[in-house]
């Protein structure tokens, strides 16, 4: 069954050089396979496809995460490379320092060129 097997994520871009900075420069993302029109990146054991679009993603949902041990430590190395956090003060949500409290972790959402949310989570 599929349950026995990784699974990867596709995302959208509109601007493959401005993805590609963002994901193997920003992120740290090592390259596994590249075209014209997509990227494959590997991520801790499982994939990560950017693919070429002429609309981008339509919506402002979390298309994928990370699972880190010290997600303070990962937002500070994120930072010095320019990538910062998104700030929330929702009914729903609420970040201090870029950090939600969720029950059972501490969530943080970055954003990719294209729009695209990007979390980041640390287990309490």
């Amino acid at each position: 069954m599929l349950g026995e097997h990784p699974v990867g994520v596709v995302l959208l871009t509109r601007d493959m050089a401005a993805s590609r900075r963002f994901y193997a420069e920003y992120l740290g993302l090592e390259v596994a396979e590249e075209s014209e029109s997509a990227i494959t990146y590997r991520s801790g054991g499982t994939d990560l496809t950017v693919t070429s679009s002429t609309v981008g993603s339509k919506d402002e949902q979390t298309k994928a995460s990370w699972k880190v041990r010290d997600l303070r430590a990962e937002l500070d190395q994120l930072a010095e490379r320019g990538v910062h956090p998104e700030e929330y003060d929702t009914d729903e949500l609420r970040t201090v320092d870029g950090i939600a409290d969720h029950a059972g972790v501490w969530s943080a959402w970055i954003t990719d060129p294209d729009g695209n949310s990007l979390g980041i989570e640390q287990p309490k």
